[in-house]
């Protein structure tokens, strides 16, 4: 889980003021900024094959084409497995928070195949814009001796930590010239090269407390960040580096606790999973305004396209603190964005706590860690039924990726696909 943000002096490079970003004069509601290129350091990646398509998003350069208007998640359907994917060995692995280590879970007998020790705290396993490493996010709780601990996706092979500023979560810009570590404790997103990790440069978000989920408009433009521990979500010109706008849910997190962001099928809806208000609020992306909340079930946390782009589904943890308990409400809701409604609910027998994860290649399984009994679940997408419950010890799971997944590259997390 997320760490309280410390008052911790850091040296970096080429930090961005971002002046314009300081508390409370940043506009409820704000249009986009100017723009610049990315930082000089930032390498050059391998974009996916072009494809000639007439759309409505103008894409940032260097970012693939939305190939479908109605579906920005039309290229993650099932079956469209990238060449760079395809000798990759299907594994599922699971970060172990309090227990310093990963998980490995055969998916085809629901078997764990072995632990693997990796840096202090790891929260998420992220793959690479460009699909050719796993990374695990060790966050160090918050300090600046964290690490990125590299996972060969051929071979299941753990490498080498990099060490990395309290890397909470990770993200990779669309052009994938960058990867955003979120520095969580430090209010902050480092925009670092992703083949040497070197710091391009910092923008500050002193707005935000709690900073560690994201997601990123249809047209690359900008993204979306939920801020925890200040009951609020930001909206971020990345190539600006600037904050162009704050809507605050509450005035405490006793009221409003933010947690994961996905942007809709039409790339500009974001549903935002609310912890403490137990569903996802609605947001216009483009104007930054609130249009609606739906409930959805006990402690909202994870949000998950399906293959075909008509639903999403919620992870509800089943508790509304921080440190929960074994055996809470826990539950997935089947979610349709085009209608704002909930089609079902799926309930864990016995109680459990739904947390993070993702589905397999087909969709016909949703994984999801559980975070308060320490153990992973795998629903059944059509039925809504516990296909199995995998314990995985007294470890705190937490972001979990299946892998390989459909998709021509990652925007990161635990493999938000386009």
């Amino acid at each position: 889980m997320s760490h309280f943000t410390r008052s911790l002096t850091v040296a970096f490079t080429l930090v961005l003021a971002a002046a314009a970003c300081s508390g409370d004069d940043i506009a409820e509601q704000s249009t986009d900024g100017s723009t610049s290129a990315p930082g000089a350091n930032a390498t050059t990646p391998t974009t996916p094959p072009a494809t000639t398509v007439a759309s409505k998003f103008k894409t940032i350069a260097g970012m693939p084409p939305v190939i479908d208007d109605n579906n920005i998640y039309s290229e993650q359907a099932a079956g469209k497995m990238s060449e760079t994917v395809k000798g990759h060995k299907p594994l599922v692995y699971v970060p172990n928070n309090r227990a310093d280590s990963v998980v490995v879970i055969d998916p085809t007998t629901f078997r764990v195949l072995r632990t693997v020790k990796v840096g202090k705290d790891p929260q998420h396993v992220v793959p690479s814009w460009d699909m050719t490493k796993l990374w695990v996010t060790n966050n160090a709780e918050g300090r600046t001796d964290g690490s990125l601990t590299p996972i060969d996706p051929v071979t299941g092979e753990f490498g080498t930590a990099v060490p990395v500023d309290d890397p909470y979560n990770m993200y990779y810009t669309p052009d994938g010239k960058s990867a955003v570590v979120v520095a969580e404790a430090f209010k902050r997103l480092d925009m670092r090269d992703p083949n040497t990790w070197q710091l391009q440069r910092s923008i500050a978000t002193p707005q935000c407390a709690g900073i560690n989920h994201a997601d990123f408009s249809g047209d690359g433009t900008y993204a979306v960040f939920t801020c925890e521990f200040e009951a609020a979500i930001i909206k971020v010109d990345w190539r600006a580096g600037t904050v162009l706008g704050r809507i605050s849910f509450g005035r405490t997190q006793s009221e409003s606790m933010p947690q994961d962001v996905r942007v809709g099928p039409d790339g500009q809806t974001f549903y935002v999973a609310d912890m403490m208000k137990d569903g996802v609020a609605i947001i216009d992306g483009d104007t930054f305004t609130q249009k609606g909340f739906v409930k959805t079930g006990v402690g909202t946390h994870g949000i998950y396209p399906s293959r075909d782009g008509t639903k999403l589904f919620i992870a509800n943890r089943g508790q509304n603190t921080v440190f929960g308990v074994p055996k809470g409400k826990g539950s997935v809701s089947a979610f349709d964005p085009k209608t704002n409604t909930v089609l079902a609910t799926w309930t864990v027998p016995g109680g459990g706590s739904p947390d993070m994860g993702n589905l397999n290649p087909d969709g016909s399984q949703l994984w999801l860690s559980g975070r308060y009994d320490d153990e992973v679940y795998v629903f059944d997408t059509n039925t809504g039924a516990l296909l199995q419950r995998i314990p995985v010890g007294q470890k705190a799971p937490h972001g979990l990726l299946w892998w390989p997944q459909p998709g021509r590259y990652s925007l990161g997390h635990t493999g938000n696909m386009r």
